[in-house]
């Protein structure tokens, strides 16, 4: 996506968090030309020494050609874009909206009804990784709504990531995203539960899951959480708390259109009761302490420099 002459349009972006803040680098790194707001600005003002300009109220984005968001709920997308004080309480409109944020389709499509009715046009573009994999070039994106909108910004959503899938119009992105983060904790719960027990029948974690990722069942997941798994390190990349809020949307939808789903059902359950333990800001990989306690097993950091596949520095 270019001006008339060829160069890249400047790009507004809301929400400058650890995930934002990665991403807004790489798009700098990339040349383009970013006004940059967060609520708290002293977390957008590292961005300042990459290029990036800082805007004092979010009405300033409205003459950037195209918005990006990324934010924690429902609630903030509205504010941040609907609000009194939001990115159209003043006069100047981009034409293309793209949210990050992983909400409701409720929440969402009204959203994108508001913004039809001024005349601009939404992505719904919810992204699967976390900071370290954004600053890797490897986020995934689900990305729903007007295919010309999509086609016009394809190119900068390569910036972001290793893939934007273009899924369909309105809300259906929303839905891949709660799919494929139900699936993250299934799948986070399985390779636990087998890692526990082979440690339980003498075998470290570390051998266990170095030899699983040489295997086929191996995976970008699975290697970049070994790490954490061998080392019990629970510092967050994505907290158990948002992997529940997520379970009760996708468990949510799944009641709407009639899906069973008895295993993300238990695993929502384990979630909750490890929230109840204290781990609730901590990483969802601490799943291994409730499943060590239910195993009767000490789990303690093996303390091995184990490689989480990325090849990006911590």
């Amino acid at each position: 996506m270019t001006d008339g002459a060829g160069q890249l349009p400047r790009l507004g972006w809301i929400g400058t968090g650890r995930m934002g803040a990665q991403m807004v680098g790489r798009l700098l790194d990339s040349g383009a030309s970013v006004i940059v707001y967060n609520r708290t600005r002293a977390k957008a003002e590292p961005l300042a020494a990459q290029g990036a300009s800082i805007a004092d109220h979010l009405w300033e984005l409205g003459a950037c050609e195209v918005v990006f968001v990324a934010v924690t709920s429902s609630g903030d997308l509205h504010q941040v874009l609907l609000g009194p004080e939001g990115l159209l309480s003043g006069e100047a409109r981009p034409r293309i909206v793209v949210d990050f944020s992983t909400v409701g389709a409720d929440a969402s499509a009204e959203v994108r009804r508001e913004l039809a009715a001024r005349g601009i046009e939404l992505l719904a573009a919810p992204v699967s990784g976390n900071p370290k994999v954004a600053k890797a070039g490897r986020l995934t994106m689900a990305v729903s709504g007007p295919q010309s909108a999509f086609d016009s910004v394809s190119g900068l959503l390569a910036q972001l990531g290793s893939g934007a899938t273009y899924v369909g119009e309105g809300e259906l992105a929303r839905l891949v995203k709660i799919c494929h983060n139900l699936f993250l904790g299934v799948v986070t719960q399985s390779l636990i539960e087998v890692t526990v027990l082979a440690e339980k029948g003498g075998v470290s974690r570390e051998a266990f899951l170095r030899y699983l990722n040489a295997s086929v069942l191996g995976s970008t997941f699975t290697r970049y959480k070994t790490p954490q798994l061998v080392n019990t390190d629970y510092r967050a990349t994505f907290t158990t708390n948002l992997l529940h809020k997520d379970f009760d949307l996708g468990l949510a939808a799944a009641h709407d259109l009639g899906v069973p789903m008895p295993v993300a059902s238990l695993v929502q359950q384990l979630v909750m009761s490890l929230i109840s333990l204290g781990y609730g800001e901590e990483d969802f990989a601490a799943l291994l302490e409730l499943q060590g306690r239910d195993s009767a097993l000490a789990v303690v950091s093996e303390q091995v420099d184990v490689p989480d596949g990325l090849g990006v520095p911590a």
